[in-house]
């Protein structure tokens, strides 16, 4: 059995890249990566895409805490305040797992997400390049929601998108990763 580098822990095949802005939501997306059953990922890339990450560097720091033992499969990159795209793809090259997950800095996991994402990727096909997962919108109950809560909430019908995706790492490098014209998606 091969082991994730630096950890002595078994490979699972998948690492988790998340492109942030270090938004208050940073930190329940990594609790609820640690506390979602199933082998835990080789790898974690977080990328700060804040144009002046030392405007408050304490901000990160505080969202690596909820990380535990996986603090030590973590990086930190920046990629300058580019865009999601140019996050994904600063992350996507740091990745030497067979697979890249992808999560934004606002998803947070279902209980059983790494099982399910590794069952996915076991009964990928060879020549399967991605996979997606389901997305969850929820909306405010005790009040209308806003013009911005409808439209995020038709996410939850969308097909590829990156909040929740994984890729083959070696066809995202192959196809030169995320179109960086698109400044904010």
């Amino acid at each position: 059995m091969s082991t994730a580098p630096g950890t002595g822990g078994p490979r699972t095949g998948y690492a988790v890249v998340v492109p942030t802005l270090v938004r208050d939501t940073l930190a329940d997306c990594l609790a609820a990566l640690v506390a979602a059953h199933g082998p835990d990922p080789d790898e974690i890339v977080l990328v700060d895409d804040r144009p002046d990450p030392d405007a408050d560097p304490d901000a990160l720091e505080h969202a690596l805490t909820v990380l535990g033992d996986l603090r030590e499969r973590t990086v930190v990159l920046r990629s300058g305040g580019r865009g999601p795209a140019a996050a994904r793809n600063t992350g996507a090259r740091a990745v030497a797992s067979p697979w890249t997950a992808f999560l934004d800095d606002d998803v947070q996991v279902g209980p059983h997400w790494c099982d399910q994402l590794l069952q996915d990727l076991a009964e990928a096909a060879p020549d399967t390049g991605a996979v997606q997962g389901v997305i969850a919108v929820p909306l405010p109950g005790e009040r209308r929601p806003t013009d911005w809560e409808r439209g995020t909430a038709g996410l939850a019908q969308a097909r590829w998108i990156t909040a929740d995706m994984a890729y083959r790492t070696d066809v995202l490098k192959q196809v030169g990763g995320f179109d960086e014209r698109f400044t904010r998606a």
